[in-house]
């Protein structure tokens, strides 16, 4: 079967949720949209482009810039995405990071200056064929080269919480044709310490190398 490279428009809408305290950005987090928790700790990757920002997660920032509470911000940054092929699972240890946070429970909780509060946003994907097709790897290779960053973006970090799996799109083809050793290099590949352009180029190699063994 041939891999068929698709692309994602997403559309991002306001939620009428927000949050001037930390207590009311947790009690938020609780019980919004899981496409709203994916938005906030994923948009970052594919936006960002010259300069990375201090913190990838929206909540953490939020927290360093608008509550001044580092400590927080640090707890939430450190919730390695890498971790979660669900984003239920996801939310539960972004919401227990900070639980304990004596933040959380002060009778004075800070709030932030009036306009930064923080809004949560979801957003609603749409999924599209780019066209690419390929038939084996010298055609998949190929390809990699022309794919978007929103291509790689829906392939490698969405296809984690969609499969529900520790393995990505790409992985899963290779490894369907017989091409096992490739699949568990591109599966160990951290997509959250690179960004998509390199993460591309990486995959590209790896896939170069291992057509030039095949010659």
């Amino acid at each position: 079967m041939s891999f068929q490279f698709y692309t994602s428009r997403r559309l991002v809408e306001l939620t009428g949720r927000k949050a001037r305290t930390l207590p009311q950005l947790i009690e938020h987090l609780r019980q919004v949209s899981g496409s709203c928790v994916f938005y906030h700790t994923h948009q970052r990757y594919l936006t960002h482009h010259f300069r990375e920002p201090d913190f990838y997660n929206d909540f953490a920032e939020w927290c360093a810039r608008s509550l001044q509470e580092p400590a927080v911000a640090e707890k939430l940054a450190a919730v390695d995405l890498l971790d979660f092929t669900s984003l239920k699972d996801l939310r539960a240890a972004l919401v227990a990071s900070v639980e304990s946070a004596p933040e959380l429970r002060s009778a004075q909780p800070r709030v932030c200056p009036p306009g930064d509060e923080f809004h949560f946003c979801k957003v609603r994907s749409f999924i599209i064929p780019t066209g690419m097709k390929a038939n084996n790897l010298e055609e998949f290779a190929g390809h990699l080269a022309h794919c978007t960053n929103s291509s790689i973006l829906f392939h490698l970090f969405e296809a984690r919480l969609r499969l529900e799996k520790r393995t990505n799109d790409f992985s899963l083809w290779l490894r369907d044709h017989g091409e096992p050793k490739l699949a568990e290099e591109v599966d160990r590949l951290d997509p959250y310490v690179m960004s998509l352009d390199d993460l591309r180029n990486e995959i590209r190699g790896l896939c170069r190398r291992r057509l030039a063994e095949q010659s």
